[in-house]
């Protein structure tokens, strides 16, 4: 069933406005099974259990736009700087996603993201800022070819904040998860504002969407990071490292675009705005990213001739 309805449905049974009735669902850490006296009707039956305690200021949801949008702006100066063959560290790399000074902050941001839920909510926007985070870790790469402690000390830092911020992401958006398939794949049994009766077993992160922080990509992502750091410690003249190190930069590409594409397709659901404004931009910068490849592809065969 498409939310906006169950929304409404919920609303007009219910007395509630569709904000309460998401506090309620999408904002639930603990759903409770209760046994049913309906085994036929009603096999499954749960209710919210947990308390939300209420959204941050209006202000806090404006500070992380504004942070998000910055450090967007960052990676994409340094994308288009990339394609006129201009040096990536210009100071705009310290304004991407996964840099010294945008990473900590988007770290703490996540952390306590659970309650920033009136104009930005990280529910929506979270999967986007991991993404952000994950393409600026893979493109964005330190030029200094002497430190190589620094470089590597700059690396493990990442990897260790790209993990921090997909397990908080996962904190915030598989209660959404849950809250989602139990609203739209469910029936009020009235016996609570909150109860529900299933004809399947409610599990955590529900079937609805299937996107998750701590996935696949992240790990192939750590993988590849963590080449670059054993590439950077041979002093760059291995060429097996080199190898699976492209091997494994192609490959996270490929998991981050297939992430794009069903973050995309599935968060459609809500059809909001922000929704479509966040797609936007992100494909936007994969799409520039790719054409930044095609122009160096294109400079070094015509260097060939």
């Amino acid at each position: 069933m498409n939310i906006e309805l169950q929304l409404a449905l919920a609303s007009s049974h219910r007395n509630w406005t569709s904000k309460e009735i998401q506090d309620t669902f999408f904002k639930c850490t603990k759903w409770q099974f209760e046994a049913t006296m309906d085994p036929v009707n009603c096999p499954f039956h749960y209710f919210c259990e947990s308390t939300y305690p209420g959204d941050y200021s209006s202000i806090v949801d404006f500070a992380t736009l504004v942070i998000t949008m910055i450090s967007y702006l960052g990676a994409l100066l340094v994308t288009t700087m990339g394609i006129y063959r201009a040096s990536q560290e210009s100071v705009f790399r310290y304004l991407i996603p996964s840099g010294p000074l945008f990473l900590p902050i988007n770290l703490l941001v996540l952390a306590n993201g659970q309650r920033i839920n009136t104009t930005f909510p990280l529910y929506i926007v979270g999967p986007f800022i991991l993404l952000l985070i994950q393409i600026s870790s893979l493109v964005f790469d330190s030029e200094d070819k002497e430190n190589v402690v620094k470089y590597v000390f700059f690396k493990v830092s990442t990897i260790s904040g790209i993990l921090h911020v997909g397990l908080h992401l996962d904190t915030i958006t598989l209660p959404y998860y849950t809250g989602l398939d139990a609203l739209v794949s469910s029936t009020f049994s009235g016996e609570c504002p909150s109860c529900v009766c299933r004809k399947e077993e409610l599990i955590v992160g529900g079937k609805v969407i299937s996107y998750r922080g701590l996935s696949v990509t992240m790990f192939v992502l750590v993988a590849c990071l963590c080449l670059k750091i054993l590439y950077k410690m041979s002093n760059q003249s291995h060429k097996n490292v080199a190898i699976m190190k492209l091997l494994l930069e192609k490959l996270v590409w490929l998991c981050i675009s297939v992430d794009c594409v069903s973050v995309i397709k599935q968060f459609s659901l809500e059809r909001s705005f922000l929704h479509v404004a966040t797609s936007t931009c992100l494909s936007l910068l994969i799409c520039l990213h790719f054409v930044q490849n095609i122009c160096k592809f294109l400079i070094q065969w015509f260097h060939c001739f």
